[in-house]
């Protein structure tokens, strides 16, 4: 279940079993990375699948030199996770559905109001504060399935009798212009941690951390008024981030790429549209994993593949209308066979694999009822 990857890589480590489909193409972005200079160890997690050049669904840990080009061009991308005060009993899915909309349009109200409470100084990306973006990005409405932990869950404050919402979403085009800043300048290079321009990088990542969790309020807020009720965050979890951390006496460098931290709380792994969430809290000392989970289920087809695998299967209303019932609002097709949820790996499998590495516990399961994804100009 976790198993350095050959004799030869012994700093390189895969957290998954044999029944996880990982690509080739992602075990050798991982040992390229392993190689990387100051690199001290690197660990791939069960939804570990090929990005840009870089693995998706891991961890980097490195001294004395960071590296920009690790996390890409969404920096503080991540979820959020509030209940809401709408009760599960008073479900209106069809009124809803019609409700849902704009959320690709600025956000009308005071901006100047979530910038202050999220400390965000004001910036030439802010007309994109509160929408969701394209790709993987969602705002789902959810009902608790099941508690397994009702101590962990009442400890978060949670209510099986209320719905609850999870958005996926981070800096936007801030974070866009902070990689292009970087690589156009180094490439794919590191910088080193005591230099003027990682002090530089650092000082902008940290403030598109903050644009991002605020963005996911904002755009949960912006939902929950559609539906005329209100909300409270439960967990907020980034997946693309570097953090500087001490280990054995050393400051070292944590980089995350689609990974879920492990070592602040509970953490809600998100399912992909047509399966379940998983709230879990994280045991053990971690140190094996890079104090890193899981983000979700991760791809198993690239996005270029999917419409033509997928097409001659299914309409694109099967897909709208997923098995379990939820409904998906997306009017962009490409992006709805991008999406689907038959283009990733199974969630259950990728939570089995970490709770047989005794990385976690089940604290609930949460299920979909409305994922909005896109609608088009109207």
């Amino acid at each position: 279940m976790i198993s350095n990857l050959d004799n030869n890589k012994s700093n390189v480590t895969i957290i998954a079993s044999k029944s996880t489909w990982i690509e080739g193409e992602a075990i050798q972005q991982l040992q390229k990375t392993s190689e990387l200079d100051g690199m001290q160890y690197v660990v791939g997690l069960p939804d570990l699948h090929p990005g840009r050049g870089n693995p998706v669904g891991a961890a980097f840990i490195s001294k004395k030199v960071i590296y920009p080009y690790l996390i890409g061009n969404d920096v503080g991308c991540g979820i959020g996770l509030f209940m809401t005060d709408i009760k599960r009993n008073k479900i209106k899915k069809d009124k809803w559905i019609n409700k849902l909309n704009d959320f690709e349009q600025p956000y009308d109200g005071d901006l100047e109001l979530w910038q202050n409470d999220f400390a965000l100084k004001p910036s030439r990306f802010d007309f994109a504060l509160g929408t969701i973006g394209g790709g993987n990005h969602f705002v789902e409405l959810q009902i608790v399935e099941k508690v397994y932990d009702q101590e962990t869950f009442n400890e978060l404050k949670m209510d099986k009798n209320f719905l609850s919402v999870l958005v996926h979403s981070g800096s936007r085009s801030m974070g866009d212009a902070l990689l292009r800043k970087h690589t156009e300048r180094y490439g794919a290079k590191g910088l080193f941690e005591d230099s003027e321009d990682a002090l530089n990088y650092l000082d902008q990542h940290n403030e598109a951390l903050k644009w991002a969790k605020c963005n996911r309020a904002l755009i949960v807020n912006r939902f929950v008024l559609k539906l005329g009720a209100t909300c409270c965050p439960i967990i907020d979890a980034c997946h693309n981030s570097i953090t500087q951390i001490s280990d054995d006496n050393q400051m070292l460098w944590l980089h995350r790429k689609g990974a879920a931290p492990s070592d602040s709380g509970p953490i809600l792994i998100p399912g992909s549209r047509g399966t379940l969430s998983y709230l879990v809290k994280p045991i053990g000392d971690q140190k094996t994993n890079a104090w890193s989970l899981a983000h979700g289920a991760g791809r198993k087809w690239n996005r270029g593949s999917c419409k033509g695998r997928l097409q001659d299967k299914y309409d694109a209303k099967s897909l709208i209308q997923t098995q379990n019932g939820n409904y998906v609002i997306c009017e962009d097709k490409d992006l709805l066979y991008e999406e689907a949820p038959q283009a990733y790996k199974n969630i259950d499998t990728v939570i089995e694999d970490m709770l047989q590495a005794g990385l976690i516990k089940i604290i609930a399961t949460l299920s979909p009822i409305i994922t909005y994804k896109m609608r088009k100009n109207r």
